[in-house]
């Protein structure tokens, strides 16, 4: 006999595979399903393994971005810089100056980096041009992609300022640099037009080098810049291992939640398609001993059941694969906008690694039964056909019988104790099902509490600023330099209001409902090398404080509270204290809470303003009554505090992350496939029970019983299936939120507030537990169907 597709062997697979189409088709689709959710997963892992590096590498980023005094050292020296020992490339010079812009709704942007460079290629930071074009002539200019959105794109207009000279500028198009190197880029006659004695030109070179691969090597390299050059020279720089920090952090993140649904989609497929086979062979005892008495061996039935498995399920990976694509192409381009990375397609070796294993894994489900097939007796498995052991399941039918349901309703809760095995496969199935929707849900409703919780300066409706006046001392910048800005460190123009009179004619505004002073700066902290962040704080700080992990918000002076980064990198923990230096006053401050903020790479401090003599609010966070307009709010302050040197502005509603909007849309997409691969194995069960009964059906049809009957008995055979798959996957899904939350927190450098962990309510639990019963249910909703369509002689001729 030949071995696989022709001769006898080869009819007896065909044969089996279009005679068990149901079964086929749940093979092929529960395939497709994992191979699908599989690929997905897969790509997204190896788009968020090391994003940082992989479009860093692409894009040939600066390892340090320099800026130089131009009235200290001519272009000609900085170009010669490349010559210096260890430098492998170098860009620009490019002339460079900050400004803070205004859009066309009179919102203001943060204060932007604005690079002079005649188009986006270069040997260094060879940019990534999203969309539009790059800036030709004066009057236009090219935006960080991640500036897109509603108000900005292409074609929009930005002011300069909102003083009468501002110049207005026209965006023309979008563009990526993954180390960061600017905000925003225009000619260089046009950069050099807006400069200004408080925002000067500074020339910017970007640098390569051989050994860039520490913190110490950087230094190392800085140190030759600065030796090469006159002194005073360099003015600042900033280096790429501070953006990959943040970048490879979130990232990390993700790649347990990867996992998890990775893991339960492995699992429900051996479960599905392991009961699938078992099935196929429980159902066709009669038929494997005709095959063993005709002569095939034990080994040729063995591989026509594996062969009527991989059949179907090689159909299904060539869909999965396909569709996994598909379903991947958008994610991948939202995590493209995150990362900075440049590919939007699967990795090639995904696309062959998934179908292996998913070939390899159904041939190891499928193995186990058809070897059961293999060592049945020829005379036994012809004189028991495809009837049920004699006596299995009586006991349920007779405890089943003393319920107060009527007799289709027990007799369907019974029914399942005859197939013990397919009936704990079904079980299994619903309740990784459920597991599946109740990590979801959580995982869903944790990742909308993390934005929720992100910085608090951003729920704030109105923004007061006033500055630092003369004498104070010169504090730092208003607000925290953002990701990409003017690595020179300087300050952008500042309002020199009173804060003392800012905050008295906010208190007397009609519409204020609570304010707080706020300053930002840096700190020396005793035992940390660097500057640390510190957010200063004056007043009712209740609107302003950050989610709690442990201990309390500070309530006065010589207090602090710090994330999570700091207490690993001090040593230190709730109740120890430590030194902080603020423009030369030292203080000793005891922390006494653990605050839930990954900004500054988790080395921030938050403290009371009056610990410090010289601190001064620089801004107010204002929250308006209900019904009252912020922008109206605003203009209204405004008519006040610019007078006295100030500015006011009503905040825009902050958006929700893009990294979170990712994972949630990846949430939402495994776990429905998840849950239908669940449903397709309760439709196999079903079906396989219906058709094993389907004698039984008849005679129960013969006496009496309705259609209606009949579906109830076969909705009744899974529904307690279903309420227990629920009551299982409930608990065991509560338990992998709880165990993955806290992995994927630890990966991103930081512990987890309550508010986040803690996110399942006692209804909602109640309700997920009833998504076994939905479904077990809504899987068998079509053979029970066709069983109360059967017409009665049908079934009763039927064996």
């Amino acid at each position: 006999m030949s071995r696989w597709g022709t001769g006898p062997l080869g009819r007896v697979i065909r044969a089996g595979v279009g005679r068990r189409r149901v079964q086929t088709v749940v093979i092929a689709i529960a395939t497709m399903m994992a191979v699908a959710s599989a690929v997905v997963a897969g790509s997204l892992m190896v788009a968020t393994n090391a994003p940082f590096d992989h479009a860093f590498a692409k894009q040939h980023g600066a390892h340090l971005t320099v800026q130089f005094d131009p009235d200290k050292v001519s272009e000609a020296q900085l170009k010669e810089t490349k010559q210096l020992e260890g430098v492998t490339a170098s860009g620009g010079p490019y002339p460079s100056t900050s400004f803070q812009p205004v859009d066309s709704q009179g919102g203001h942007l943060p204060s932007l980096t604005l690079v002079g460079r005649s188009g986006p290629h270069a040997d260094v930071d060879d940019l990534d041009l999203k969309s539009g074009r790059w800036a030709r002539k004066p009057g236009e200019i090219v935006l960080s992609a991640s500036f897109t959105g509603p108000v900005l794109k292409v074609g929009s207009t930005l002011k300069t300022s909102d003083e009468a000279g501002g110049q207005t500028l026209t965006v023309v198009g979008f563009a990526t640099s993954v180390a960061k190197t600017a905000d925003a880029w225009a000619t260089p006659g046009q950069v050099r037009s807006l400069a200004s004695k408080d925002s000067p030109v500074t020339s910017q070179m970007l640098y390569r080098f051989a050994d860039a691969g520490s913190k110490g090597q950087i230094a190392a390299d800085r140190k030759a810049l600065v030796a090469a050059m006159p002194s005073g020279a360099l003015v600042g720089t900033q280096s790429y291992l501070d953006t990959k920090r943040a970048a490879d952090s979130g990232a990390r993140a993700t790649i347990p939640f990867l996992l998890a649904f990775g893991v339960l989609g492995i699992v429900m497929s051996v479960i599905i398609i392991g009961s699938v086979v078992s099935g196929s062979v429980g159902t066709s005892l009669r038929r494997i001993g005709i095959l063993k008495a005709i002569g095939f061996t034990p080994r040729e039935v063995v591989r026509a059941y594996v062969a009527q498995a991989l059949i179907p399920a090689g159909a299904g990976i060539v869909l999965g694969v396909g569709l996994g694509n598909l379903l991947a192409v958008p994610l991948l381009e939202d995590t493209e906008q995150v990362y900075g990375t440049a590919s939007l397609t699967v990795a090639w070796w995904v696309d062959v690694v998934v179908p292996l294993v998913a070939l390899l894994i159904v041939g190891m489900a499928a193995l186990v039964p058809a070897l059961r097939a293999g060592r049945l007796h020829t005379v036994e498995a012809i004189a028991v056909g495809r009837a049920p052991r004699t006596g299995r399941g009586q006991w349920a039918h007779r405890a089943a019988g003393r319920l107060p349901l009527p007799r289709a309703v027990t007799y369907g809760l019974a029914s399942p104790f005859t197939h013990p095995v397919r009936t704990i496969a079904l079980l299994l199935a619903v309740a990784f099902g459920t597991v599946a929707a109740t990590f979801a849900v959580g995982l869903t409703q944790s990742l909308n509490a993390v934005g929720a919780a992100s910085d608090p300066e951003e729920r704030s409706a109105v923004t007061a600023i006033s500055g630092v006046p003369e004498g104070a001392g010169g504090g730092p910048s208003v607000e925290r330099k953002p990701r990409g800005g003017p690595p020179s460190g300087e300050a952008p123009e500042m309002p020199s209001a009173d804060p003392e009179k800012v905050s008295a004619a906010i208190k007397a505004q009609s519409g204020t409902a609570s304010y707080y002073g706020l300053t930002q700066g840096q700190v020396a902290v005793t035992g940390l090398s660097g500057a640390v962040e510190a957010s200063l704080y004056q007043g009712d700080t209740s609107a302003g404080r950050y989610e709690m992990i442990s201990g309390r918000w500070f309530t006065g002076p010589g207090q602090a509270v710090v994330p999570t980064g700091f207490l690993e990198r001090t040593g230190t923990r709730i109740g120890d204290t430590v030194r902080v230096t603020y423009q030369k006053d030292t203080q000793t401050l005891r922390i006494v809470g653990e605050a839930f903020d990954t900004s500054d790479d988790g080395l921030h401090l938050n403290a009371d303003m009056a610990t410090f003599a010289k601190a001064k609010p620089q801004t107010f966070q204002i929250a308006v009554k209900p019904g009252v307009s912020p922008a109206e709010y605003a203009e209204k302050l405004t008519a006040v505090v610019e007078p006295l040197g100030g500015d006011v502005f009503a905040n825009s509603p902050s958006e929700q992350e893009s990294m979170i909007l990712i994972l949630d849309a990846m949430a939402v997409l495994l776990t429905l496939m998840l849950v239908s691969v669940a449903g397709l194995g309760v439709l196999n069960s079903v079906v396989l029970d219906t058709r094993e009964r389907v004698h039984d059906l008849g005679v129960c049809k013969a006496l009496g019983m309705s259609p209606r009957q009949t579906l109830s008995l076969v909705l009744a055979s899974v529904a307690g299936i279903g309420l227990i798959g629920g009551l299982v996957g409930v608990p065991l899904g509560f338990a992998l939120h709880g165990y993955v939350l806290p992995v994927m927190g630890h990966a991103a450098g930081t512990n987890l507030p309550p508010s986040i962990l803690e996110v399942y309510d006692a209804p909602q639990l109640v309700l997920l537990g009833l998504a076994g019963i939905v479904i077990a249910v809504l899987g068998a909703m079509l053979p029970a169907g066709w069983a109360a369509k059967a017409r009665t002689a049908t079934a009763l001729r039927t064996e």
